[in-house]
């Protein structure tokens, strides 16, 4: 093999491969592997400064995952005809990569980082997602880089009953359970994924399963580290200390500073001003002319502060807002709130809101897709939008960022296993939350916030969607612990979990984890989702007292749909000649009509602004496709004359041949005078040539023969 390269096998349980191969491919970054599963090929590099820049004192990392066209043998759309900047997707992979791989370097490492992961080669069945995180730590593992690794991430699903990781594509439409995690060989770190209503213990079991199987792939970053002889990380020295100030702030500040988390304020800003007024006290009584540095003194006091909250929670079992640890704030909602919207709800909770809105449009408002694995379109839309205001601050608005499209991905995971199915629902579906105050999960109240919308808005859901944020304290030394539901933005930053939980009162449909500490216990983990469960309760209870069912109509103004299926045969009809009959029926009657082929069949989606408009669309259409049958009546308009008979529309684009033989009972010599064009008259349908299709019809058949009597007509 050229170049000296080492390579790495991977068994999955089902057997299938995944191998790791380093020095072969872009040698002059620190590291650099190719991860292979299939003909799925992810390319991940990274480079780390060797020095941090002055004043850092976090860890800038960017994380960038993109997919080469090229990889499925794909150009890129539009007019540049090149890879742009990161789509939606890309983000999200990007986000699950950056969430697994940042806790795992050295708090004080903080050289800027940069980590790209490419694929560059596509197989349909596989996908990368999967295979992205493995590449970031093995090419990690490959360098001189410190990080506490490796770690790796793994598609588990269940799929008819059976839990498999990295299922393929095709397989994957079939799981009632699809999650992404990632963990170390010691504990689990991330979980993000989507279930149908499923159990918390079921849920536990697939987190399970798949940290085994990530065991064995940092096993194997382990021996390939060992392979290229980089067990030794370089040096470095990014922070300096001063060990005598830090005990003084902490003797002088962590008595006060936990008072003020103990007084229980509900107001974020009155809890920030009583914090802030601790470190004014000690910079006021330190002497006018100290060298101490004012960066340092802030640090200190921050993690003083952070102590002081968490041994307050844990000794008091009390929250900073004075709220018990299972205790969820106050809820209010309100639907209808925007008349002129299709549905529209608020849901506030604490100091957490989101103003959230639902739109139905047409097949032609659908999301077009082209990336490189996929193309398509997309009818279920959620953007979430989190302006400065939300928290009071200043910030230029540069559109959404990674926070935002992974926000609204979660939300919109949570709320389309609810959605009637693809083909039940006629409609192209965009719900938009605006959080407006923010103050812990408002990804979760834009769940709540949606689900009411949708179900103001009239769309059949199967149910009401609630999401709730835990927290978790922890302390080490004591093996103390705590559960907390519903956290506040202070707890979530000086807590050791973030999980997400978003449901029906029937089970999970979505889920977020992000754990901060090693070896979160199965005991711990349990009884969180034992109290979200109990939380996501008792929301749901608040919401219903707003709509606790969809509304049984949609609004006045919303576009009525109607869903038709035709035979295959009848689309040409429907269209007609250059598309002269669908525009006639659209100009006629203001309705918008699609038609596709699929399955063998025509799909005829019709929107119009109003109830008449769509039912003389629909009667005109089904005149269209209706089948004639023998023996019936129908009121027929002639349409040509010729010689031997009349040409009868007796059907919408259907003529038959009434004989001149079949006008009437006496004998006819000529069509003179008989009929006009345009005449309507009544016709039997008596005949359909078996061979040409062509219809007979006959007048004379629903005429008495003359000189019959009542008694035997």
């Amino acid at each position: 093999m050229p170049y000296n390269a080492i390579k790495k096998t991977i068994q999955l349980p089902d057997g299938r491969e995944i191998t790791i191969e380093t020095g072969k491919l872009a040698k002059q970054a620190d590291g650099s592997v190719v991860v292979r599963m299939g003909n799925t090929m992810l390319l991940a590099a990274v480079v780390s400064n060797k020095d941090a820049r002055e004043g850092v004192d976090f860890l800038p990392l960017s994380v960038d995952y993109q997919e080469k066209f090229a990889s499925s043998g794909k150009i890129p759309g539009g007019f540049l005809r090149r890879e742009a900047r990161l789509s939606d997707y890309e983000v999200l992979v990007s986000r699950l990569v950056d969430r697994i791989l940042r806790p795992i370097f050295p708090s004080d490492y903080h050289s800027e980082t940069q980590m790209t992961i490419n694929l560059i080669s596509a197989d349909t069945e596989i996908m990368p997602d999967a295979l992205a995180a493995l590449a970031a730590s093995a090419a990690l593992a490959v360098s001189d880089i410190p990080f506490n690794g490796p770690i790796s991430e793994v598609r588990v699903a269940r799929i008819d009953g059976k839990l498999i990781i990295n299922p393929n594509v095709s397989d994957l439409q079939r799981a009632d359970i699809d999650l992404m995690v990632g963990a170390s060989i010691d504990s689990v770190a991330m979980v993000e994924g989507e279930m149908n209503e499923v159990s918390e213990e079921e849920m536990l079991e697939a987190i399970q399963y798949a940290h085994e199987a990530i065991k064995v792939q940092c096993q194997a970053q382990i021996e390939l580290s060992e392979l290229v002889g980089k067990t030794v990380k370089r040096e470095y020295s990014h922070e300096t200390h001063d060990d005598e100030l830090r005990q003084r702030i902490y003797d002088a500040t962590y008595a006060q500073t936990y008072e003020v988390a103990k007084r229980g304020s509900a107001n974020k800003n009155d809890r920030k001003a009583g914090f802030a007024s601790v470190l004014e006290g000690f910079v006021s009584s330190l002497p006018e002319d100290h060298t101490y540095d004012m960066g340092m003194i802030k640090t200190y006091y921050h993690d003083v502060e952070k102590e002081a909250v968490r041994d307050m929670i844990l000794n008091d079992r009390v929250r900073l807002d004075g709220r018990q640890l299972d205790e969820i704030r106050p809820i209010w909602s309100e639907v209808n709130y925007l008349p002129a919207t299709h549905g529209s709800a608020v849901f506030t909770r604490g100091e957490t809101q989101s103003l959230t809105t639902v739109t139905l449009g047409t097949k032609l408002d659908e999301q077009m897709i082209d990336s490189a694995m996929v193309s398509g379109t997309n009818k279920f839309l959620l953007h979430y939008n989190f302006p400065a205001y939300s928290t009071g601050e200043v910030k230029p608005n540069r559109g959404p960022g990674r926070r935002e499209v992974g926000h609204g991905n979660l939300a919109l995971r949570a709320l389309k296993k609810v959605l009637p199915p693809e083909d039940q629902n006629p409609y192209t579906i965009r719900i938009v939350s605006d959080i407006l105050e923010s103050n812990g999960s408002s990804s979760m109240a834009t769940v709540c916030a949606g689900s009411l919308a949708l179900m103001d808005a009239g769309v059949p859901v199967k149910g009401a969607v609630s999401g709730i944020a835990m927290g978790l304290i922890t302390d080490e030394k004591t093996g103390k612990f705590a559960v907390l539901s519903d956290i506040l933005g202070d707890e979530d930053h000086l807590g050791d979990m973030d999980f997400k939980v978003a449901g029906t009162k029937d089970g999970i449909t979505a889920c977020q984890m992000d754990i901060k500490v090693q070896g979160l216990s199965h005991e711990v983990l349990t009884q969180a989702l034992a109290q979200a469960n109990a939380g996501r309760a008792h929301i749901l209870n608040e919401m219903a007292k707003t709509l606790a069912a969809p509304n049984t109509d949609y609004k006045p103004h919303t576009p009525r749909s109607f869903n038709m299926v035709i035979d295959k045969e009848f689309i040409g009809a429907v269209i007609g000649p250059g598309g002269k009959v669908i525009q006639q029926i659209q100009k006629d009657t203001g309705a918008t009509i699609i038609i596709e082929e699929k399955n063998e069949k025509g799909h005829v989606n019709i929107f119009a602004s109003d109830q008449d408009a769509m039912s003389t669309a629909v009667a005109r259409i089904k005149a269209i496709v209706a089948m004639p049958e023998v023996g019936e009546v129908y009121i027929g308009k002639v349409k040509s004359i010729q010689p031997y008979g009349a040409f009868v529309e007796f059907m919408a684009g259907k003529d038959g041949l009434l004989h001149i033989s079949e006008i009437k009972h006496e004998r006819l010599e000529t069509m003179d005078g008989v009929l006009e064009i345009g005449e309507e008259v009544n016709v039997k349908l008596i005949d359909v040539d078996k061979k040409t299709g062509k219809f007979k019809l006959s007048r004379k058949a629903l005429l008495p023969r003359p000189g019959a009597t009542e008694q035997n007509q």
